[in-house]
């Protein structure tokens, strides 16, 4: 059964960093586009970024490009999500999804002092 599995989220000050990790399992991700999303309280799920598959070429939403870097491992079948100067919009629950649709359960991210 493919699986995607999200961990790294937390608490984290204004300013502050974390690392987001999608570990797959049942398939291998280096065959799919993984994105990440997220959805804060009251708001709809939002696209955050994603990186292809064939060539590695990344997208950022407006809002974090230059804050956030998404990056894969394919020997770990683990796409990562580097969040740098986090700020409390970036307070969401954060998915990944690979391109045929698996979802993962999500990881809460919450920025505040």
């Amino acid at each position: 059964q493919p699986q995607l599995v999200e961990s790294g989220g937390g608490l984290v000050q204004p300013g502050g960093s974390l690392r987001l990790s999608c570990a797959a399992s049942g398939f291998t991700s280096g065959f799919y586009a993984i994105g990440w999303f997220r959805q804060a309280p009251g708001k709809e799920r939002e696209g955050v970024s994603c990186i292809s598959s064939s060539d590695g070429s990344t997208y950022y939403a407006d809002s974090v490009k230059g804050r956030f870097t998404i990056s894969r491992d394919n020997a770990k079948n683990t796409v990562y999500l580097q969040m740098n100067s986090l700020i409390p919009e970036d307070t969401a629950v954060y998915y990944c999804k690979s391109s045929d649709d698996v979802w993962g359960q999500g990881a809460q991210v919450t920025v505040s002092s």
